[in-house]
């Protein structure tokens, strides 16, 4: 008697091997004939493409300023020139405090989607990760594809054993191009520091390389899934959280430039018209406390979530997607900021935040206590962190945290910026949802990080919190 076919699977059927998980980064001191033609190309691209925008301005005024002209003009340059520059100005439109409001409006339309590639291409792709056809793979797989961004895409597709499923795929060559775009700008940045003392100031060289260091990583399919399992499984850590999910990865269907998930069904958490016959104060509070508990518990948390990564999903739970973008903050940083939302929630005590400093090594000869200390915290961050999050401004948290920094020689690390542009993201989303909703006073938020302190808060105030 015949034995039955295996069913066809992928290089990371048994999960990702260690050396998949390894971050490989090219160089960015290289510069030779690539970079070089590349230079010249994105020259002339930029120059060519503003400068069609500022002579046509006149005849296509529409109301625009001759500012507004000259940003979409840059716009549409990033769209030509692909994956790099579009990421540009994704980076500038999310920004809006930081880049001029014209460039930053102008950018906004980079955070739709971009044209896709054939879907021959994506198909050459996946067969080359999974070494399998991809018709042998899948029940169905859909040509056409649910969305195109700049360095990836995803299709539909129907596993064998009927799981309806998307899988991720890079784009061809992506890599490679996007290593040349990066050493070509961080050899422009070398040049315009010699210059410019604007750019100096600003740290234009260490700029690219943290964006390179970032690109690398999101390049790396395997991290991604790994980080996107490991948030899965972390969400439920304590038993609760049931109505916060993210797509279960489906290892047999990854490889290196593909990853193959759980199809969920939804609308991006900012359709707010759409969610008016939800409880959207809970939708947003049970979120901000799984993305909370990220941060200070378990380490790895979710560095992108603006509206295209955050769903609510038909059956009424919040989805976190997309997990290229990922920070982690070390555990001193963890345990500093657990000490800062405990004196905000608890008990006012701010002084164990110059103990956490202290242990890193700073403000060791500053001559005031602890207590003293605590005062100046509080009277930093109390007012903030107090707020109704609709009112919170991130660019008053960041200073105020980088100043306290300064102020004793602390070294912020980058993840700090990180962790507080999400709150900008989520602020947006508080002043339609939850308005009055304070993030500093929610016990809720903290159950499962304080839970003797905040049950015996809870206790005291005649606080009833949620189930889950």
């Amino acid at each position: 008697m015949q034995e039955p076919t295996a069913r066809p699977v992928g290089p990371y059927a048994s999960g990702p091997p260690p050396a998949a998980l390894t971050v490989h980064s090219a160089s960015l001191d290289r510069f030779r004939a690539a970079e070089l033609w590349r230079a010249l190309v994105i020259g002339v691209v930029v120059v060519a493409y503003t400068l069609f925008a500022l002579v046509t301005w006149p005849v296509r005024r529409r109301g625009r300023t001759l500012a507004d002209a000259a940003s979409e003009g840059l716009v549409n340059g990033f769209e030509v020139l692909g994956p790099t520059f579009v990421k540009v100005g994704q980076l500038m439109a999310s920004s809006s405090g930081v880049f001029p409001a014209p460039l930053a409006n102008a950018c906004l339309r980079c955070l739709d989607d971009v044209p896709p590639v054939p879907a021959q291409e994506a198909r050459r792709v996946i067969e080359a990760d999974l070494g399998h056809p991809v018709d042998a793979l899948f029940a169905s797989f859909d040509d056409v594809p649910l969305a195109a961004a700049s360095v990836a895409q995803v299709h539909g597709c129907v596993l064998p054993d009927g799981r309806e499923a998307v899988i991720k795929v890079q784009r061809p060559d992506i890599f490679r191009r996007m290593v040349v775009d990066l050493r070509t700008a961080y050899w422009g940045a070398r040049i315009l520091e010699k210059l410019f003392e604007f750019f100096r100031i600003a740290n234009a060289t260490a700029i690219i390389r943290d964006l390179h260091a970032a690109t690398m990583t999101e390049l790396n399919s395997a991290v991604e899934a790994d980080r996107q399992a490991r948030f899965r499984t972390n969400i439920g850590a304590f038993g609760d959280n049931k109505g916060v999910t993210t797509p279960e990865v489906y290892w047999d269907y990854c490889g290196p430039h593909v990853i193959c998930m759980e199809r969920m069904y939804g609308l991006p958490l900012d359709r707010f018209p759409d969610l008016v016959h939800m409880d959207t104060r809970m939708l947003i509070r049970r979120g901000v406390k799984v993305w909370i508990e990220s941060v200070i518990l378990h380490g790895p948390f979710h560095g992108d979530v603006h509206a295209g990564n955050l769903w609510v999903l038909d059956d009424g739970r919040i989805a976190m997607l997309d997990f290229g973008i990922v920070g982690e903050l070390p555990e001193s940083w963890r345990q500093i900021l657990r000490d800062m939302f405990y004196a905000t929630l608890i008990d006012g005590d701010f002084s164990r935040m110059a103990r956490g400093i202290r242990s890193l090594g700073y403000a060791t000869d500053n001559d005031a206590t602890d207590d003293e200390i605590g005062l100046q915290v509080a009277a930093a961050l109390a007012p903030l962190l107090g707020r109704d999050l609709g009112e919170l401004r991130l660019s008053e948290l960041i200073m105020a945290l980088i100043g306290i920094g300064k102020k004793w020689g602390v070294a912020s690390p980058e993840e700090l910026v990180l962790f507080g542009k999400q709150l900008g993201y989520f602020e947006r989303y508080a002043t339609e949802l939850a308005p009055g909703w304070v993030i500093g006073q929610d016990l809720f938020l903290f159950r499962n990080v304080f839970p003797d302190a905040v049950a015996t808060k809870a206790l005291e105030l005649g606080v009833e919190l949620p189930d889950e």
